[in-house]
């Protein structure tokens, strides 16, 4: 996974008022556990939006008054309105301990169902998965080269060296759909077995 910086600021306060006070300011509050001790302290807004506006999945390089953690962000509380984000809670992460993070995927290939006019139908962008931070890739790859129309990957068909899938394995992630100019796979298969219903014939007929 990719790293990224982020500078901090511990908080003297944590009261209420004190949080409004930060967010008018253009403060998020947040806390960073997971290490030898919690720690509360802010981070600028501008800065944290850029980081979780962004479809990719980031270590948090964060640099807290002087003091470094490496950390994954954990939670996010947004307002229910605004949807201006409110909190964070940040996991600081220790080596040889497994973390669980919400990984993106990405696909490669051109599917056969969608060349043979199906439509590719993507159920979920991101797969959560446990493992070591060190065997954390930026992505998930899911190759849909030979993903015919009617068929699905699901989490269960879904290998990664050193990576535990935690959705269910009977969870859908791609399919590809019939649409009204979805035949020609379908018409492609019959056509395959007609051949090679009619070889057979032919060399049952060449025998006699």
């Amino acid at each position: 996974m990719k790293s990224i910086a982020l500078q901090g600021n511990k908080r003297a306060d944590r009261g209420t008022t004190d949080a409004k006070a930060l967010r008018s300011a253009e403060k998020i509050p947040a806390v960073l556990y997971g290490g030898k001790e919690n720690t509360h302290f802010t981070v600028n807004e501008i800065q944290f939006g850029k980081i979780i506006h962004s479809p990719n999945v980031y270590f948090i390089n964060l640099d807290i008054d002087g003091s470094t953690h490496r950390a994954i962000i954990k939670d996010v509380q947004f307002h229910p309105v605004t949807d201006r984000v409110l909190h964070i809670d940040f996991l600081e992460v220790v080596e040889g301990k497994a973390i669980t993070v919400n990984m993106p995927i990405k696909l490669t290939g051109n599917s056969r169902g969608v060349l043979n006019g199906g439509k590719l139908r993507t159920v979920t962008r991101r797969l959560k998965v446990n493992g070591l931070a060190e065997t954390l890739p930026e992505f998930i790859t899911i190759d849909i080269t030979n993903l015919r129309i009617g068929q699905s990957i699901k989490v269960g068909d879904i290998q990664v060296d050193g990576l535990r899938l935690l959705d269910a394995a009977n969870a859908v992630v791609v399919a590809v759909k019939r649409s009204r100019v979805s035949t020609a796979d379908e018409d492609e298969d019959e056509d395959e077995e007609g051949a090679e219903a009619a070889t057979s014939d032919a060399a049952e007929a060449s025998a006699e």
